[in-house]
């Protein structure tokens, strides 16, 4: 099976088309490389199954895939606020542009929506059927209305052309591969402690995330690709719940570093609590998280220290 992976240079994209490749698929990775990071997938340069197309889906792509992973979208506050407007536009006219090549070449194909569409949730844990609470207006708009909208179209496709989908709305996940400087909480928690650097925790650090390791990610994705008559959406992430507060601790502790912990002003619109209701998740997959926020940290952090943080 020949399967296009968008944004598959990225974090994420990253461990999806290893996997894949590891279950005997042939691979379309496709990246404009905004985000995305070449270092991330030079180990399956050499695997003759494995393309790399430099693509912006912005732009419509004419090639012949079996399936599609939609994951092509800059992810982290950091590089979506940089440029709102394109990032509105890869959601919106990227979707179209996959959905469109999906409809053509009648394939399967997921959307990787996100847990920001449930905003600063007033229902906790979210479960898939809460519609959230969002700012339009606001400065994180352009990726969680972003993502709405694309959710939006999935579905419309699937009504209007009976076209063959599916969409999860994946939590705060971690792990190898993430960017030294990609502005997330728990790659930021790890380089400053790694460096020596104070923690920064914005708010008071009472406000809560819960965080997923990537293989558990993977798996959960592939199982909904696999998945019959069930479109979703579908939450997948980690239900275990941690403050910010805990979550630095715990990186000083097994990092064994120094730093301190220093307080900043909460951001805008940045959600207080966040855990998902997995139950559709293990009802209609049989999946849950299997790797534990020590474990997985530490794998993380391994990782980050292979790397130059200077």
């Amino acid at each position: 099976m020949k399967i296009l992976v968008t944004g598959g240079a990225g974090f994420i994209g990253s461990h999806l088309c290893r996997h894949l490749l590891g279950r005997g698929h042939e691979i379309l990775c496709v990246d404009n490389f905004f985000t995305g990071n070449k270092e991330n997938i030079f180990d399956l340069m050499d695997d003759k199954r494995f393309e790399l197309m430099r693509h912006d889906i912005n732009f419509p792509l004419y090639v012949e895939v079996d399936r599609i992973y939609n994951l092509a979208c800059p992810a982290s506050p950091i590089h979506y606020q940089w440029d709102p407007v394109q990032t509105t536009k890869t959601s919106v006219h990227g979707s179209i542009n996959m959905l469109g090549l999906a409809k053509r070449v009648k394939a399967r194909i997921l959307q990787a929506s996100t847990s920001e569409v449930y905003g600063d949730p007033e229902v906790h844990p979210q479960p898939e059927t809460y519609w959230g609470n969002t700012n339009t207006l606001g400065p994180r708009a352009c990726y969680d209305e972003g993502k709405r909208c694309a959710e939006t179209l999935f579905m419309d496709y699937y009504r209007q052309h009976n076209l063959d989908i599916k969409i999860v709305r994946i939590f705060n996940t971690y792990g190898p591969n993430m960017y030294v400087n990609d502005g997330r909480v728990v790659s930021n928690f790890i380089v400053q402690a790694l460096r020596g650097e104070d923690l920064t925790v914005y708010g008071d650090g009472s406000q809560t995330r819960s965080f997923q390791y990537v293989d558990d990610l993977i798996n959960g994705m592939t199982k909904m690709m696999d998945a019959k008559d069930f479109t979703g959406p579908v939450n997948l992430g980690n239900p275990d719940e941690f403050t910010i507060k805990e979550l630095a601790e715990k990186v000083l502790e097994l990092t064994g570093s120094k730093s301190k912990i220093v307080y900043k002003d909460l951001p805008r619109d940045d959600p207080k609590r966040r855990k998902p209701d997995i139950s559709l998740a293990k009802e209609k997959l049989d999946w849950e998280p299997k790797v534990p926020l020590r474990e997985g940290l530490l794998k993380t952090i391994d990782y980050f220290k292979s790397k130059d943080l200077s």
